[in-house]
């Protein structure tokens, strides 16, 4: 099989794409409402014996607090950290204001959670030829208009638009052009590789891959044998190859729920009543999202905080309670648990993509099945 090398000449180079990123988002808007907080390590979330952080703010950090982390740890790692329960619709309210400034600029908004979006400007609104000063106009206007900071990331595609905006955070941004980016990449420690995870980056320094450049010396044959698909991914981005575009109309990867317990679950029959109820919440929101999936996974994160997901992939879409907890009951008993149990979750991946006509589909199935 013969494998073409592409030169950044080669690459879509034409695009100009801004990834906006808030800064300390839900900590920074606890800070915004409340003036007491402001210059004090806040982290929102549970700080109780089960308390999980979902964020922190820069005074926290500073500390090791991080999301994520559980809330007995950071409260060790930072013993005047102030809790503040999660306002979600508070958030929502003030991201609904920040994509009204991202649309003044362009149409093609892609969020990928409350706090952050790709902006596709090649074409914009304003006829700004330059995608850094728009970027820069954009965080002045969320400043404005919210009282917070915001970081930008810009460059020609996605991915190192993504690396882009994290090199001046908090506050600032940084641009990377098309001359730039394969010698930018090269430099790069694999482990701030957008989607490169601590697993995955562990597992190249062991095959000696700490930087872009190294990562650039492995064949695509080298790269595919130790990660699989991935490996064609890495091959690409290291040298500057990613044209995935900017969709307003992204359609999510998955839907989940999970719950973490007051007391650790030791009963696989306590487990499944737990999961009965985290059943009914995926249902909802599958059916709110008018969403369907094959895949359905089981997390289990244990009381020493390892964790663990067992999958399942079905011949057809289902979003029905009644087949969701079928699956998760198998899952369940497949193997025993090692420990006890701190938090559970169901996901659905494999989603479809024309909900209506993969409905009939679920609805035939449904009917074969029972």
């Amino acid at each position: 099989m013969k494998f073409v090398f592409l030169s950044v000449n080669s690459i879509n180079t034409h695009r100009k794409i801004i990834h906006v990123d808030m800064d300390a988002f839900y900590a920074s808007v606890e800070q915004l409402d409340n003036p007491e907080l402001v210059g004090k390590p806040v982290a929102v979330g549970g700080g109780g014996d089960r308390g999980v952080v979902s964020a922190a703010s820069y005074e926290a950090r500073k500390f090791g607090v991080r999301s994520a982390m559980s809330g007995v740890i950071a409260r060790k790692n930072c013993p005047q950290l102030i809790f503040v329960p999660p306002r979600f619709s508070r958030y929502k309210e003030i991201s609904k204001e920040i994509r009204g400034i991202f649309r003044e600029y362009t149409d093609l908004v892609e969020p990928l959670s409350l706090d952050e979006a790709y902006l596709d400007v090649t074409q914009n609104k304003n006829g700004n030829s330059s995608a850094t000063l728009i970027a820069q106009e954009i965080r002045e206007k969320i400043f404005k208009k919210t009282g917070l900071r915001a970081s930008a990331g810009i460059s020609y595609n996605k991915f190192i638009a993504k690396i882009a905006s994290d090199i001046n955070k908090p506050n600032g941004q940084k641009t990377i052009s098309p001359e730039e980016a394969i010698e930018f990449l090269e430099k790069l420690d694999i482990k701030k590789f957008y989607g490169v995870g601590k697993v995955t980056a562990t597992k190249m320094y062991n095959l000696g891959i700490f930087y872009g450049k190294d990562l650039k010396e492995k064949s695509l044959e080298f790269l595919t044998e130790h990660f699989g698909k991935s490996g064609g991914h890495y091959y690409k981005i290291v040298r500057g190859i990613h044209n995935g575009k900017v969709n307003p109309n992204h359609t999510p990867k998955s839907v989940a729920a999970e719950h973490t317990f007051s007391e650790n679950l030791t009963s696989e029959v306590f487990m499944m009543e737990r999961l009965e109820k985290i059943a009914d919440e995926l249902e909802r929101r599958l059916k709110k999202s008018k969403l369907a999936g094959k895949t359905v996974t089981l997390k289990i994160k244990y009381s020493d905080f390892t964790q663990q997901t067992r999958s399942k992939t079905l011949p057809y879409f289902i979003k029905d309670k009644a087949i969701l907890i079928e699956t998760v009951r198998e899952l369940l008993y497949q193997q025993r648990m090692k420990e006890s149990v701190r938090l559970l979750g169901i996901s659905v991946t494999n989603l479809n993509v024309n909900t209506k006509k993969k409905e009939k589909v679920i609805d035939v199935q449904l009917k074969l099945e029972f």
